[in-house]
């Protein structure tokens, strides 16, 4: 055996190995291994391939790889799209590694080429023995695995050459990489036959084990075939009989179908699939299959309508009875029933209510389905990121089943329930498919009349079904979603409309919840008020009733242990059932402040009032903005300063002032993320007081975004915004003068006591802002 050592670029392969004598396609991303292959292109296009040991190894070192390797030929490369590139090879020889030049760019090997041994070291007689045996070993192994062509298998016994014969058959061989790395390790001939015969054998005994499993399988298959016939002779027998209580499954099923309240196409779909089941009795897993398809068509309610409450008093006076307030949507519910009588039919709405959490949204869809006499089905999709969810699986599938919409019906029992899509805003998607997508065709009027399920593979008509959807913000509804929809909105309950709540709905409920009486329970109008002010601060009601709830628990326990006939609750003896207050109202500023300006937040939970802090001090013009600011109020800040940049001769601000002066605004509460287009003018007025040393008014509060030129936007949520100012106690509020209409809109509840003050320009904003020397005076 001749030895040379010589220096090739080198790939290391993961869970490949490659022999001498095969070729091979396979794709390489690291950027060592392209720059290798690189490397052996300029050169005479040969390489070292070698095997990694753990195929996770990233960068591999000389004790990471294996110690025999393959010398090849690139015969063909491809450069494919994102860096990749297909190779395709040739092994010419085996190389032992010796060690890895240390260069950064990629792996280069010094290896010692091991050609093939020379035979003289078997006879003639021992090279006749080790053929015959090698290839009754592999004649076996083509008969057990029947992988290998028979004329393939034909070609390599008819060779006559030792070397030949092992390498051939070593090559063709479906094994593991690992197997082929043994082999490949046999430097010497007999080294190579003798691991061969190792994982011939191994192999065969393993097929051998395999076809065994299969034989005593098909034994057991054979023995249900064997109980079935026997089964069949039994229900004969008993119809012979006289016996009619015995009805097989396939004629209950043919009977449950022309029962059907269906049209004749599903009736014909039903049919065939029976007949489909008849055909494969005796295939217990396809007809499990089959079965479980017709019980689930079969509990579809296709044609199966109830009749809705016609009596728009009777639904008004349960609608008034459930809810307080909440007048757009009783009235969109008893538009659609009066357009129900009178067209006999008429489009199911599909509402989409949108208001923060505990307004009563979904309790709402309940007191519909009430009014109209509908059943209520409640569809969570809060978390729904797979698109099966909705259409179903294809029922071809292991565990397939249909999607929620198909589940909503068959629990509804009829085709014309009220089925409530709770949490639409809180759908998501992963690489299983588009959640939001697949509700288009359920939430479109024009399409869902045949809305075709996965697992149903039926179109089913949706067109009766009344969807109400609900969300917490409707911009997190994507577009095209929230475009199919009806919206409504719900906005946060002012005190009174909590305090009419608790005591006409939470209390009562809460009660008969604890097991209380109405003498035995008497909580005052003003410990409701104190409770809503005290110990909740929501734009809901959830925490109120909670809080309702503890009075109860706890009026329980004395009763229990007490013994008393009667517990009041008062706001007084408030603190002795829910302990201390746990808010208090943010007042407001005793005095003018400079650099001080009390804005205006929409939360997903009510309004907000936020203080926005500005200091002016020598520095080289920076601009800093602190308290966990979002983009949107980012860009508002610079927008503020660059406009009063542009109006600072009007204020007597010389311009080297910005220069020489760094800006700093701050936003307390600095754990809180806070972001929204509606703090423009709040930044902007608290900038311009801070450089101009002029006052704020103490009492005032505002919300709009600004413009480079000085306009007031409009922003959303203003309902929310001014219960938070009249709670804070703040006088006046400045908002944006587009914003009128929905001022005008608001109860007058809301408006009592408040200065409202529409702004168009900053001018306007600043005027009654600012304090001038006469107020200050």
């Amino acid at each position: 055996m001749s030895e040379i050592i010589r220096m090739l670029p080198a790939v290391a392969l993961r869970a490949t190995t490659i022999l001498p004598g095969m070729i091979v396609h396979f794709d390489l991303s690291r950027e060592k291994s392209i720059k290798a292959v690189e490397e052996a292109m300029r050169q005479d296009q040969r390489i070292f391939l070698v095997t990694q040991r753990d195929e996770n190894v990233e960068v591999p070192a000389l004790e990471d790889v294996y110690e025999v390797g393959t010398i090849a030929v690139i015969k063909q490369l491809v450069k494919l799209p994102k860096g990749f590139v297909r190779l395709m090879v040739e092994g010419l020889m085996r190389g032992k590694l010796l060690s890895f030049e240390p260069r950064e760019d990629m792996l280069e090997a010094e290896l010692l080429e091991c050609e093939t041994p020379d035979l003289d070291s078997f006879t003639e007689t021992s090279k006749e023995a080790l053929m015959r045996n090698l290839k009754e070993e592999f004649a076996a192994y083509c008969q057990q695995s029947q992988k290998i062509s028979r004329d393939l298998m034909v070609q390599i016994l008819e060779l006559d050459d030792l070397e030949k014969l092992t390498d051939r058959i070593a090559v063709n061989i479906p094994v593991t990489w690992k197997q082929r790395q043994q082999i490949l390790n046999g430097i010497l001939l007999s080294e190579r036959y003798e691991e061969l015969c190792v994982v011939l054998a191994s192999e065969i005994e393993v097929m051998k084990i395999h076809a065994d499993i299969q034989a005593r399988v098909k034994e057991k298959i054979d023995k249900n075939q064997r109980e079935y016939v026997l089964k069949e002779k039994i229900r004969l027998i008993h119809e012979e009989l006289g016996d009619t209580n015995v009805e097989s499954d396939i004629d209950l099923f043919k009977s449950q179908v022309e029962e059907l309240e269906a049209s004749e196409e599903i009736k014909d779909k039903l049919r065939n699939e029976i007949k489909r089941l008849e055909a494969v009795i005796n295939n217990p897993s396809e007809s499990g299959v089959i079965r479980g398809y017709i019980e689930t068509c079969l509990s579809m309610p296709w044609d199966h309508m109830s009749e809705d409450n016609q009596d728009l008093k009777s639904a008004r006076k349960i609608l008034e009875e459930d809810h307080y307030g909440l007048e757009k949507v009783k009235e969109r519910i008893l538009e659609y029933l009066a357009v129900r009588i009178l067209t006999k039919k008429g489009d199911a709405p599909i509402l989409c209510l949108v208001g923060p959490p505990g307004t009563g949204k979904t309790s709402i869809a309940k007191s519909v389905a009430r009014a109209l006499d509908k059943a209520y089905v409640r569809i969570s999709l809060g978390g729904v990121r797979d698109e099966a969810e909705i259409r179903g699986h294809r029922k071809t599938y292991v565990a397939a089943m249909p999607g929620r919409i198909v589940q909503g019906l068959r629990q509804a029992k009829v085709k014309n329930p009220l089925m409530l899509l709770d949490e639409l805003d809180k759908m998501s998607s992963d690489y299983r498919g588009e959640t939001a997508s697949a509700m288009l065709e359920v939430l479109d009027s024009e399409q869902n009349c045949r809305f075709v399920d996965h697992y149903i593979e039926m179109p089913i008509d949706l067109s009766e079904v009344l969807f109400i959807a609900t969300a917490n913000d409707a911009q997190n509804i994507p577009g095209p979603l929230r475009d199919r929809v009806e919206m409504i909105e719900i906005s946060s309950y002012t005190e009174n409309e909590k305090s009419h709540i608790a005591r006409e709905h939470l209390v009562p409920k809460q009660m008969k919840i604890n097991g209380l009486l109405r003498s035995q329970l008497k909580i005052s109008a003003k410990a409701i008020d104190e409770i809503i002010s005290g110990y909740t601060w929501e734009a809901g009601v959830r925490s109120l009733e909670r809080q309702i709830g503890r009075i109860c628990r706890k009026a329980a326990l004395r009763i229990q242990e007490e013994h008393a006939d009667r517990v009041s609750v008062t706001a007084r003896n408030l603190q002795d059932f829910l302990g201390r207050k746990k808010y208090l109202p943010k007042p407001v500023n005793t005095k003018p402040e400079i650099g001080v300006v009390r804005g205006l937040a929409w939360t997903s939970v009510g309004g907000e009032t936020l203080q926005i802090e500005v200091n002016i001090m020598p520095g080289k013009g920076e601009f800093r903005l602190t308290g966990q600011l979002g983009d949107v109020m980012k860009e508002s800040a610079q927008a503020g300063i660059s406009y009063i940049r542009s109006i600072a001769d009007r204020y007597e601000i010389p311009q080297e002032f910005f220069g020489e002066n760094d800006i700093h605004i701050h936003i307390p509460e600095g754990a809180v993320p806070k972001d929204g287009p509606s703090a423009g003018i709040t930044m902007a007025t608290a900038m311009l007081s801070a450089i101009t040393r002029i006052p704020v008014r103490s009492d005032i509060a505002m919300t709009g975004e600004i413009t480079l030129r000085g306009r007031v936007l409009p922003i959303g949520g203003l309902k929310e915004k001014m219960l938070a100012a009249k709670k804070a106690g703040v006088a006046t509020v400045i908002v944006p003068k587009q914003n009128e209409p929905d001022a005008a809109e608001m109860e007058q509840e809301i408006k009592e006591g408040l200065e409202i003050v529409f702004a168009e320009r900053m001018e306007e904003v600043l005027q009654h802002a600012l304090v001038s020397e006469k107020d200050a005076d």
